[in-house]
């Protein structure tokens, strides 16, 4: 089993549901996303999603797309996140890694380059935004021979035909996209995402994580009653943007946030 299906299986075991943060990759600065990424496991998180940066990231909203500026400016480009995840695992060898980013770079490497070096780093999944699996013939084999899992996207206006796809092609997890925008709009429904979760678990037994919208304990303990995963990333963002110029404050001050919804979250699975 793969560190992504160990962590989901321990989760069900424990009655418990999977919390994945999302920081953006050098956010504010390499060293630092490194700390955030073990301040947020030692706060209750299961999994860490890593933004690779670029320029015209499409699905983020203006949060994110804002930490994807600063972070390129700095000079930090997919290498430098890949190293990011290879000192995490110098004394983290059981926390799931997913990158989560866009096709561009990866062809730049080249697929199996990348592939090949997100394996010895310590990458666990990716989620190429703008890679649907009928477009990913030449990306899944790098993937299948690398050992990573490929999380496909599946969003409220996906036909039933498209989710066999996805369901079939996929691996790690089905990440459904709970609203019609982009990362950090606030839109949420939950009894459609309910709705949603349902009728995608129709197709497939692999988890459902939901991400986009949830910006609170509250929506994240809500939306842990109806998924396996709630993934939580424009709130945490916005944390590090307004605290970067204090390391030490934001790094706490995005734990306590991270703890805060781990809480609500372990609240919600046992009711």
């Amino acid at each position: 089993m793969s560190r992504i299906a160990d962590c989901f299986a321990a989760a069900k075991a424990q009655g418990r549901k999977v919390l994945v943060p999302y920081l953006m990759g050098g956010d504010p600065n390499e060293a630092d996303t490194l700390r955030l990424m073990h301040a947020m496991v030692e706060a209750g998180a299961d999994i860490i999603e890593l933004g690779l940066p670029f320029s015209d990231p499409m699905a983020d909203g203006p949060v994110i797309q804002a930490a994807s500026e600063r972070v390129l400016e700095t000079h930090v480009r997919l290498p430098e996140v890949l190293g990011i995840v290879q000192a995490f695992r110098e004394t983290n060898a059981t926390t799931p890694i997913v990158l989560m980013g866009y096709a561009n770079p990866l062809a730049i490497m080249g697929f199996d380059t990348f592939a090949a070096e997100a394996e010895r780093a310590g990458v666990d999944g990716v989620i190429t935004v703008d890679m649907p699996p009928e477009e990913a013939g030449d990306l899944m084999p790098a993937f299948a021979k690398h050992g990573l899992d490929p999380i496909f996207l599946i969003s409220p206006t996906t036909p039933a035909s498209r989710v066999n796809a996805v369901c079939e092609q996929g691996g790690g997890f089905i990440y459904y996209v709970s609203l019609k925008g982009v990362t950090g709009s606030s839109k949420l429904d939950t009894t459609e995402v309910a709705e949603r979760v349902a009728e995608i678990k129709q197709h497939s037994d692999m988890p459902v994580g939901v991400g986009f919208g949830i910006s609170d304990a509250d929506a994240a303990a809500s939306v842990a009653q109806v998924a396996d995963a709630v993934v939580i990333g424009s709130a945490i963002v916005k944390r590090i943007a307004a605290q970067s110029a204090d390391a030490d404050a934001m790094v706490a001050d995005v734990s306590g946030f991270v703890a805060d919804i781990r809480a609500a979250m372990d609240q919600a699975s046992t009711h």
